[in-house]
């Protein structure tokens, strides 16, 4: 009879983060900032897929990582958003409930399942003036194993997430323009090297003023002129 190979809770999760750290890691990264009217999401795009999305009102969602793993998770969000605003109101679907959601959802899998999943999110929402409590922009970023953090003045996600945070904690100032942010953004995700082409970038806002809908995706053209 066989011995059944033995391998250490502690081991066996050690490897599941390393596993999905490396999965993400070969994901081009995203940050989010707020700026003077809101919050934008920048990321390196070449691709038609699109990594940063609409999920509520005044949600904006953003995932790095395996594209059908965060995509799925979108598409989960969403529904959670409208049946969440169905019962109550428009107004009572929040950031903060379904970043814990997402993040409940994607720890049950890293600890219960064999293969983690292989994503880094990034749930944002834009403050609005009318509602007490939640005058303010609010950023969470959720990672491969359900970790839960929130953020003020930008956010990031991917595989160089740690220099891109060294960078803006350097060069972030609050209340400036689109321009401005977007082009801190877009310096951060270059690395240092040369700017990226706006047909490479895809830049998305969460603009305060608009009526109803807040969130806005830019075209080529609009990107090319966000960045001067």
């Amino acid at each position: 009879m066989s011995i059944p190979f033995y391998v250490s809770p502690e081991q066996l999760m050690a490897d599941k983060a390393e596993y999905a750290k490396k999965g993400i890691a070969r994901g081009r990264s995203i940050v989010a900032l707020e700026y003077d009217k809101g919050i934008v999401l920048v990321a390196e795009n070449p691709s038609r897929l699109s990594k940063i999305g609409e999920i509520y009102d005044r949600l904006a969602f953003a995932g790095v990582g395996k594209f059908s793993e965060f995509d799925q998770l979108r598409k989960i969000g969403i529904r959670f958003c409208d049946v969440r605003g169905y019962q109550y109101s428009r107004e009572d679907v929040r950031a903060k409930a379904l970043a814990n959601a997402y993040s409940q959802a994607i720890g049950d899998v890293f600890t219960q399942q064999m293969k983690p999943l292989e994503v880094e999110l990034i749930v944002a929402e834009v403050g609005d003036p009318r509602l007490l409590g939640h005058e303010e922009n609010v950023m969470y970023r959720i990672q491969y194993d359900g970790t839960i953090s929130d953020h003020r003045g930008f956010c990031g996600i991917g595989g160089t997430v740690e220099r891109i945070e060294t960078y803006l904690k350097e060069q972030y100032q609050t209340g400036r323009p689109l321009g401005d942010v977007a082009r801190l953004g877009v310096a951060a995700l270059a690395n240092g090297g040369t700017p990226m082409a706006p047909e490479r970038l895809e830049v998305c806002t969460l603009d305060r003023e608009r009526a109803a809908r807040k969130f806005r995706r830019a075209s080529a053209e609009e990107v090319r002129a966000i960045l001067g």
